[in-house]
């Protein structure tokens, strides 16, 4: 079957305002552990996408450590394309997709470092290998081949052997803090429900409308 005529029907219950929680973090965590129960493959991934130094946008999938009413915590190289484009513009738009559900979330807001404390604490919990890669990769530098991850990993597993993995200084946290989140749910001839909560200005509180599919 070619892309063109590729179709997937959404025969789902819908969406009302009245099935929406006044708080959308409230509301993300609902329909993240429906999709969780619902076998969802890491039901935390979220495409996260930043500004480059042209203006261009720039896209990558990462998966949530933390969602709270600060907002959404992902951990990576502070090195890395996408840390060094938000240190450059600290605002990001974000998806989670949960297609088996025919769902999904959008986020949009602004991005700050997440607190040392933090970022030690997340990288403790990190199984062993992940703390290791973590000192291994100079994450989105060439690199000539395979094998040179592959000594680096050998090297630092030797430096740290029988002693903790510390968090390396240029990996942590970001926290995206969204100023909008929508909420999309699928429904026949993609006449969509979708609904969009928006802090109103200076202040804390969330305003929910109806948007047209």
């Amino acid at each position: 079957m070619s892309v063109r005529d590729r179709r997937v029907q959404y025969e789902t219950a819908g969406l009302e305002r009245s099935d929406l929680n006044a708080d959308p973090i409230a509301q993300w965590h609902a329909w993240y552990e429906q999709a969780a129960s619902a076998g969802v493959a890491e039901p935390n991934a979220m495409t996260v996408s930043t500004i480059d130094q042209d203006g261009a946008p720039d896209s990558r999938v990462v998966l949530a450590r933390a969602v709270d009413a600060g907002g959404f915590v992902f951990y990576t190289n502070y090195d890395s394309v996408k840390s060094r484009q938000l240190l450059l513009a600290p605002i990001a738009s974000a998806v989670f997709a949960w297609l088996d559900l025919h769902r999904q979330v959008r986020l949009r807001g602004t991005v700050r470092r997440v607190a040392d404390k933090d970022s030690d604490e997340y990288f403790a919990s990190r199984p062993r290998e992940s703390q290791i890669g973590a000192w291994a990769s100079p994450q989105s530098q060439p690199i000539a081949d395979r094998a040179f991850i592959e000594e680096r990993m050998v090297e630092f597993g030797a430096k740290f052997e029988n002693r903790e993995v510390p968090r390396p200084p240029n990996w942590g946290g970001w926290c995206l803090s969204p100023h909008t989140i929508e909420f999309w749910q699928g429904r026949s001839s993609r006449l969509h429900d979708r609904f969009v909560y928006s802090l109103a200005a200076n202040t804390a509180t969330w305003q929910i409308q109806r948007l047209a599919p």
